[in-house]
């Protein structure tokens, strides 16, 4: 009984030794695997500017933006809360990191078309790169004022061209960081107060407070305005909320544009003096892949 106690023990160990050779060595042969950081921020807006996020192959995100007067009009204008200007947009994943994108503004009455390309993931693990890079270039055709109204004002003057460069990080699942470089060429401008290309960074940030709500703020400083210039910096704050399947976001911003051209040079107002709207952005995604 003894001898057979003593083989039986033996034979375990044994056993034992193999299996824990045989780990080591499918771990050994395994391939690290590259983390790619998951939405740095939820949605393709920080508030009026644009966020290193791209949609996913086959995705199509309808995006409502709203915004209404100024805080500073009044009780008659209920606050700003009588006016009213939209944007109505639509992105669509060609794969998961190249996106095209067609809207039209309300204000201006200006139809944009962007192309967003995601260059570089923020990663960690078997490659490590430590931002997200995506550039975007976008042309916008202003119909206001009308031919009518102006018969001098030809097509090619209605047009202007914004090109972007957004690199971000991640810091934690609660934070989110990024820096935008912008530059703006619109082909005609009022030479007495306006350039015909201006140059902004743009910084932005996230901070999640819990699973669904999110706070959210951005600032854009213009480079080189002119002398005598009516525009001033674009500021913004607001507060994400998802929802499912949308983004509610809920702003704050000095801002009435809502596209970069209007954003970046036209912005009139002063957040300090009160020139504030309130808004806020919708986004709902659809899903056009069986596979997602």
């Amino acid at each position: 009984m003894k001898n057979l106690f003593t083989l039986v023990f033996s034979i375990i160990q044994v056993a034992a030794l193999a299996q824990d050779d045989l780990l080591a060595e499918l771990k050994k042969n395994e391939k690290p695997e590259v983390n790619y950081a998951f939405q740095t921020f939820k949605g393709t807006r920080i508030i009026n500017g644009m966020s290193v996020e791209t949609k996913g192959k086959k995705e199509l995100e309808f995006i409502f933006s709203h915004r209404f007067g100024r805080i500073n009009s009044g009780s008659y204008n209920l606050w700003g809360l009588d006016n009213a200007y939209v944007r109505l947009g639509l992105e669509y994943g060609i794969t998961d990191r190249l996106g095209v994108s067609i809207g039209r503004t309300s204000t201006d009455k200006t139809f944009d078309s962007y192309v967003r390309y995601k260059l570089f993931r923020q990663s960690s693990g078997a490659k490590v790169f430590p931002v997200t890079v995506t550039l975007i270039g976008t042309t916008n055709y202003k119909t206001s004022p009308q031919s009518s109204e102006n018969p001098l004002i030809t097509a090619s003057d209605r047009l202007s061209y914004v090109g972007q460069i957004l690199v971000a990080r991640k810091f934690s699942p609660q934070l989110s960081l990024q820096v935008s470089g912008v530059f703006v060429h619109r082909n005609m401008v009022y030479k007495a107060y306006e350039n015909n290309d201006d140059y902004a960074v743009g910084f932005s940030g996230r901070y999640k407070v819990s699973k669904s709500v999110a706070l959210t703020s951005e600032y854009f400083l213009r480079l080189n305005p002119t002398k005598n210039t009516p525009y001033y910096n674009s500021l913004g704050i607001g507060v994400d909320i998802e929802t499912g399947g949308h983004v509610f976001q809920l702003v704050f911003t000095n801002s009435l544009g809502m596209i970069d051209r209007a954003i970046v040079a036209e912005t009139d107002g002063r957040f300090g003096a009160g020139d504030i709207h309130f808004g806020f952005n919708i986004s709902r995604v659809f899903q056009f892949s069986k596979n997602r």
